[in-house]
């Protein structure tokens, strides 16, 4: 009798494995866990590299403003021994006379001028995630094809777990580097397959815009939770804390991939379109262009703008992180509201309006002078991103159904191309432009070029379909068939 219930208690859980394995929801689910972690573990290293890098090059300053001296007024030197006066280091001049910049101006000096420096060295640390992730997405795009999604959405977590330990034990400029740069073949992974498994799972095109809000809302999620937790944890618990926790979180998340996806190798029954033919498809890289440009004023600010905000406001820990918050959460709400609004409105015209929106936020930031300053504009910068996000990433599926075949892997890849496009090449151009141009003029640059791409958006207002575009090429066959043979008679 036990053997009978046993048999029949493990029917009904063998079962209800086998439903949760079929259903789209969960897939939904993890994808969605997968690009927050990914995403938690992108921003939460925003308010902690800059002043952990600073505070490593510079030990006796941190000390110095832990443990501040005492202010005194030194006494002026004795004119008999100006022979002897120390000219770099003393507060007077050959008269005697204190000069303009006492001690603390002198400190906050190059401190300014060390922080310009490391805009440069944190930039490029930054973009070598999304630059590795650049690389790797055209060999995971087409790998999908021959083998399915599950198994490297799984290798995505495996890279992941290890990126986000490395994180919490280097104590280094190149290991934090190797960190940052693995976490990007872990994100190529999971995002080319969640993306591409959605849009199989969810064939219908407004389910699947629905569904790709949802999945975009746990990335923001986690582009919402990363800086804050990050900039708290490092502030009152030490910088490896916030990485253990994400490791917990992605080992977990990796145990549910093995419970639910089984990854498994899979095989495509359709011949998936070529690479090639999707990239010479110009609306297609109009969608992924659109893409590129609303995130790079983002990806520019996120190593320049703590350290502005640090040497023109003096900004804590905790104050650079939570400055992303406003943009964070308005990015939520429009990924989420702008799924099922831009398949009513339009998506060429939910994106056209959003990268007019970003071009205005991104002007109005340098204009801050306080933290309370910063909220409109990263929330106006949020929301009109969440807005280009969530419009153009099913965008992208519905012209591979309606232009090419419907295998998504491929042109999920584009996407993320042209999403690390801009976090590529946005921090790896921020430290330059500081350093050359300044950090107003590096914001107004790219909301000149936001504005200029907008009008773009129109070309995909009524794309032709394969059918369309056939009809055409048959026509203009024609067209030449009956011109020659018209020619052959006149000669005739």
């Amino acid at each position: 009798m036990t053997v009978v219930k046993e048999c029949a208690m493990g029917a009904r859980v063998s079962g209800f494995l086998q439903r949760c394995r079929e259903s789209r929801r969960l897939v939904l689910v993890i994808v969605a866990i997968a690009l927050l972690l990914d995403n938690m573990l992108l921003t939460t290293v925003v308010p902690i590299i800059p002043e952990f890098l600073y505070d490593i090059r510079h030990p006796n300053e941190t000390r110095l403003r832990d443990h501040p001296p005492p202010v005194t007024t030194p006494e002026p030197p004795d004119t008999a021994s100006l022979e002897f006066l120390d000219l770099t280091t003393a507060p007077y001049d050959l008269l005697g006379n204190l000069t303009t910049l006492s001690p603390s101006q002198e400190r906050k000096r190059r401190r300014h001028k060390d922080l310009i420096e490391e805009t440069v060295a944190v930039g490029m640390m930054f973009a070598s995630k999304a630059f590795v992730q650049l690389l790797s997405n055209p060999i995971v795009g087409p790998l999908t094809h021959k083998i399915g999604y599950s198994i490297p959405m799984f290798t995505g977590f495996v890279i992941m777990f290890l990126s986000t330990l490395i994180f919490a034990f280097g104590r280094s400029y190149s290991v934090l580097f190797l960190a940052r740069a693995l976490q990007g073949i872990g994100s190529s992974c999971s995002s080319v397959s969640g993306m591409g498994m959605l849009a199989e799972r969810y064939p219908d095109d407004k389910e699947r815009g629905n569904a790709m809000g949802i999945a975009l809302g746990g990335l923001a999620l986690g582009v919402l939770i990363g800086p804050p937790f990050g900039g708290v944890m490092y502030e009152f618990v030490g910088k490896s804390a916030p990485f253990l926790v994400l490791s917990a979180l992605a080992l977990g998340d990796g145990l549910l991939q093995l419970l639910m996806l089984q990854p498994a190798v899979v095989l495509q029954e359709s011949d998936p379109p070529s690479l090639k033919a999707l990239v010479m498809d110009p609306y297609i890289i109009v969608a992924a262009g659109a893409i590129t440009f609303a995130n790079m004023g983002i990806a520019m600010l996120e190593p320049s703008l703590p350290i502005w905000m640090m040497d023109t406001m003096d900004a804590d820990r905790w104050q650079q992180g939570v400055t992303f918050l406003p943009a964070s959460i308005s990015y939520l709400i429009g990924t989420n509201l702008f799924g099922p609004l831009g398949h009513r409105m339009g998506r060429w015209l939910a994106s056209l309006i959003g990268l007019v929106v970003i071009g205005i936020c991104l002007m109005c930031i340098p204009l801050a002078s306080n933290i309370n300053h910063l909220i409109v504009p990263n929330a106006g910068l949020g929301f009109a991103i969440g807005m280009v996000d969530s419009s153009m990433m099913p965008e992208l599926g519905y012209l591979v159904d309606i232009r090419h075949t419907a295998v998504y892997g491929s042109v999920y890849a584009i996407g993320d191309v042209a999403f690390c496009l801009g976090f590529a090449v946005g921090p790896a151009l921020s430290g330059t432009l500081v350093n050359t141009i300044g950090f107003e003029w590096m914001l107004f640059g790219i909301a000149i070029l936001n504005f200029l791409y907008a009008p773009l958006m129109y070309l995909l207002r009524s794309p032709p379909t394969k059918e369309e575009m056939k009809s055409l090429v048959m026509g203009e066959k024609s067209s030449v068939r009956y011109v020659t043979y018209q020619n052959e008679e006149e000669d005739e």
